[in-house]
């Protein structure tokens, strides 16, 4: 590996990462309803009576608790704290427990059911705010959101987790997370992002009953959710863990390549650390099978009809950045770190928006931009991009790059 190359690559990331995080402090901040704007367009124009998701406000409060750890810059910091003060007073759901869904622009309960999903990036997002803040409330109402998962999703009968729930945790009829899912009992998504939140917990919270929640999740993905013959990530279940789709989510794969390794690490078990640095290599090659000739990662392929979604999506491509990065440290193999930095460039070739900052939501396969999407937005969101960046600046010392 040119060493040069290196170099120009991570100081790349480090001026990203700050332009990234300069985009959401300057555009998204909320001074009339408190918290931040719920959308902005590609013209950094604010839809202003725009609903204002968990799940993005969970992902500013984790990204920016993270780019502090890093950097120790205040202004970060300072975003933190209203991140989380913001869901604290608007999301939280002190009658039920919990956290609603989304609010309105000025803050009043618009969905309260309880997606298990969200509740996972509140987990995720309070954990990593306590590493910077050690503010005792963000620690416990992160083990109560656990403790909640654990009492009304968790599945007693199959293991895994079950979706979704009303306000008050009881069955609901559509457990989807958003309109392009399947209405299933279980998804791939709810249970990366539950295995990602609960890793986080464990890091400040050395508990043995999420230590074992931990291990489960694990063998979930290892016996039901992970392919065994195309190491890709089966995506729909019924509660049995009957498998209940077709379609390969190549950014899902990367991303899950890695997190998992993260999390059987975090536990310390040397066992499980050993399988999943082996399947993180079989997924991370599944997942390349999504490359394409202009050196982004497609975003999905339906095995039932031979069928390509030929759009390349922002938050893939933040996670093939990490996932293909891993991979070379795990193997040695640079064909891993080429690919990291032919990801890297696909980014700027055709995802960074130049003129008005952060990075469109994707393009079409004849690379015009997708303009219906948001800049920011109830997905589009600081974590994958920044998170990517943060992932790679960590996997370096000493103004090297490192191996695991």
């Amino acid at each position: 590996m040119n060493t040069e190359i290196s170099q120009n690559f991570k100081a790349e990331i480090e001026r990203e990462l700050n332009g990234i995080l300069t985009w959401w402090i300057t555009h998204t901040i909320d001074e009339k309803n408190d918290g931040f704007y719920g959308a902005i367009d590609n013209h950094n124009k604010v839809i202003i009576d725009a609903a204002k998701g968990l799940v993005l406000n969970a992902r500013i409060l984790y990204t920016f608790s993270s780019a502090y750890a890093l950097t120790k810059k205040e202004e970060y910091l300072k975003v933190s704290q209203r991140a989380f003060e913001y869901i604290q007073k608007y999301f939280a759901d002190d009658l039920n427990g919990g956290f609603y869904w989304s609010v309105k622009e000025n803050g009043e309960m618009l969905d309260g059911k309880k997606q298990v999903y969200g509740q996972a990036f509140v987990i995720y997002a309070f954990a990593e705010y306590f590493k910077v803040s050690q503010d005792n409330d963000a620690l416990s109402t992160a083990k109560k959101t656990f403790n909640l998962l654990e009492e009304y999703s968790f599945d007693k009968i199959h293991s895994g987790y079950l979706e979704a729930f009303t306000i008050d945790w009881n069955t609901i009829a559509d457990l989807r997370l958003s309109d392009k899912d399947q209405n299933e009992k279980k998804t791939m998504n709810t249970h990366l992002h539950v295995i990602e939140a609960y890793a986080n917990l464990y890091t400040v919270w050395q508990n043995d009953e999420l230590k074992l929640a931990i291990k489960r999740l694990l063998i979930n993905f290892d016996e039901h959710i992970i392919n065994k013959q195309s190491h890709h990530l089966n995506l729909f279940f019924t509660e049995a863990w009957e498998v209940k789709s077709s379609l390969v989510s190549f950014g899902h794969d990367i991303e899950a390549a890695w997190l998992l390794q993260e999390a059987a690490e975090v536990i310390h078990d040397e066992k499980e650390i050993d399988n999943f640095k082996s399947i993180a290599i079989k997924m991370t090659d599944a997942a390349a099978s999504g490359l394409a000739k202009n050196g982004g990662l497609l975003y999905e392929f339906d095995f039932a009809n031979n069928h390509w979604i030929n759009e390349f999506h922002w938050w893939p491509q933040a996670e093939a950045m990490v996932g293909f990065f891993n991979s070379w440290q795990i193997s040695n193999d640079d064909k891993y770190y080429h690919q990291t930095l032919q990801i890297w460039n696909f980014i700027k070739n055709h995802l960074k928006d130049y003129k008005n900052g952060e990075w469109f939501w994707g393009i079409n396969e004849d690379h015009s931009i997708m303009q219906a999407e948001d800049k920011a937005g109830f997905w589009k969101c600081p974590y994958h991009n920044g998170r990517a960046c943060i992932e790679i600046l960590k996997r370096t010392s000493n103004g090297s790059f490192s191996k695991k």
